[in-house]
């Protein structure tokens, strides 16, 4: 899947997309690492189709990484940052997205389009948009028809968890930080997790920034670390560890203030 070759269409840079750096690079990054063959590919215990990629977005982000200024610094773009530019690929029609257990399982909209050469011929492209209208107008069509889901379908959807790309996202940040303290640490539902922090954005009305912050934070605690290892802990816990986190940052501010007092002292007795 990382090796041979794609195409794309030199109309791409008259194309919006392309005064958009950070969603064409997504855009683009997803395309090109798209499974080719027709066959699909197994990754994961999941049938990848034909134009399907999967990764999870804390990856996404570090296969976007950057060189940038005097120090040649790595630079990373951030996940809502990213999160926001998928949505708008999606909406876009450009992209769909699912998430899985696994990470994101992006499908790009009309990769067949994409990768027929004979679709680049001028005829061909003229008469495409003359009888059928534009790529984006006939997967409108197509997903209108998508939408007419059989009852079986409509019940299978419902048994599943439900949540947002962020959401797991941030399920997959909290694994990952409690690896870094236990390698060894079992693999989770991460499905149920990403149901978990939807809740408690939904329902307790946390954002996603404090959710974040906390995950982080009880993960570098000598005693949290040990207690919030599921989200569904995390939740349970949520005001008890904001009130230790102000306790701690008002510890910290005292022991400032108390510092620069005796700092003060200090420089008077010894005329500083």
């Amino acid at each position: 899947m990382t090796k041979g070759a794609f195409q794309v269409s030199r109309e791409i840079f008259e194309n919006e997309i392309w005064s958009d750096v950070v969603k064409f690079r997504i855009f683009f990054y997803i395309l090109g690492k798209a499974v080719f063959s027709q066959d699909g590919i197994e990754q994961a215990g999941i049938h990848l189709e034909r134009g399907q990629y999967l990764r999870s977005l804390r990856n996404l982000q570090d296969d976007l990484s950057y060189r940038e200024g005097r120090g040649n610094a790595v630079k990373k773009y951030p996940l809502t940052t990213i999160q926001r530019k998928i949505k708008s690929l999606e909406k876009e029609e450009r992209i769909t997205t699912k998430s899985t257990e696994y990470g994101t399982l992006f499908t790009v909209v009309n990769y067949a389009l994409y990768q027929g050469l004979d679709n680049y011929k001028k005829d061909s492209v003229e008469q495409r948009r003359n009888s059928d209208g534009t790529a984006t107008e006939q997967q409108r069509n197509n997903n209108k028809n998508d939408k007419e889901c059989s009852k079986k379908e409509k019940k299978d959807k419902e048994k599943r968890h439900k949540y947002e790309i962020c959401d797991m996202t941030l399920a997959e940040l909290l694994l990952s930080n409690i690896r870094e303290n236990n390698p060894n640490y079992k693999n989770p539902n991460l499905e149920k997790w990403a149901s978990d922090i939807r809740l408690m954005r939904e329902r307790d009305n946390r954002t996603e920034d404090q959710i974040e912050y906390l995950i982080k934070w009880t993960q570098s605690h000598d005693f949290w670390q040990a207690n919030i290892l599921s989200p569904s802990k995390l939740r349970e816990k949520f005001d008890t560890l904001i009130m230790q986190v102000k306790q701690e940052r008002n510890k910290t501010k005292s022991n400032v203030i108390q510092f620069n007092r005796e700092a003060e002292d200090d420089s008077y007795n010894y005329g500083f």
